[in-house]
């Protein structure tokens, strides 16, 4: 199942990264390296491929494409799961802790923070000031937690723990711009975090078995176990969301 998801996360992530550019420079501008979801395990950035396997994080050059070259390894911890990019920053998800590090030096990532939590599943997104963490329990991670974390990393080497929800099972999410946050939760919730320490609850998006959601402009992909959804948001009204298409596999 995992690799299956990881597949799809593959195939949507290269969908969005060649696709057209959009004339939305405030919700593009962070996609122009490609953006994968949520439970993604790497990250393009510029000429730089990042990786994360159990306990790695690899970092490949790309420049050449049809000759990447690997020119670091950097032990991270165990139980790494996710890998998600900001910036010049990576935020790993392990199922005790999520890691941020700076790439400013793309070759040598630095640790710059780790907090850690109960162990749990754990996808993480992130934006300038904030990182948005949602823990699950199944019988890989064990536990028994199910919480939406958020996280103030305006001094990114020490993130601030804002904000905790109880959730059902919650898996992959993503930020529709700096005012909303999209949880897959079976369904997929929606939260206003115009201010994170206090995220309010809206409605949901009626997908029954969501996995991952991966936001591009306007455009919703939500990834269930057999189906990508594609939705149409709009940032003005959340409520008027609208199904334009779905492929099965």
């Amino acid at each position: 199942m995992i690799k299956k998801i990881i597949t799809v996360c593959t195939i949507v992530l290269c969908l969005l990264s060649c696709g057209e550019g959009s004339n939305d420079s405030t919700l593009n501008s962070e996609f122009s390296d490609g953006q994968g979801g949520s439970l993604a395990t790497f990250s393009l950035k510029g000429n730089y491929l990042y990786t994360v396997d159990f306990s790695n994080l690899s970092v490949f050059n790309i420049d050449n494409a049809t000759n990447p070259i690997k020119v670091n390894t950097i032990n991270v911890g165990f139980d790494i799961e996710t890998l998600f990019s900001y910036n010049d920053f990576l935020f790993i998800g392990s199922q005790n802790a999520m890691y941020i590090y700076d790439i400013t030096n793309a070759e040598l990532p630095k640790k710059m923070s780790q907090s850690d939590h109960f162990r749990a599943c754990d996808p993480v997104v992130a934006n300038g000031t904030n990182a948005y963490v949602t823990l699950h329990s199944n019988a890989n991670c064990g536990g028994s937690v199910n919480e939406l974390k958020t996280y103030d990393i305006t001094d990114i080497e020490n993130p601030v723990l804002l904000n905790t929800r109880g959730l059902t099972q919650p898996k992959g999410l993503s930020l529709y711009g700096s005012e909303y946050l999209l949880v897959c939760d079976d369904s997929v919730k929606i939260f206003d975090v115009t201010d994170p320490s206090d995220s309010k609850y809206l409605e949901e998006i009626p997908t029954l078995g969501a996995i991952d959601i991966i936001i591009r402009n306007n455009n919703a992909f939500i990834i269930s176990d057999g189906s990508i959804s594609q939705y149409q948001l709009d940032l003005n009204d959340i409520s008027n969301f609208k199904k334009i298409s779905e492929f099965t596999f």
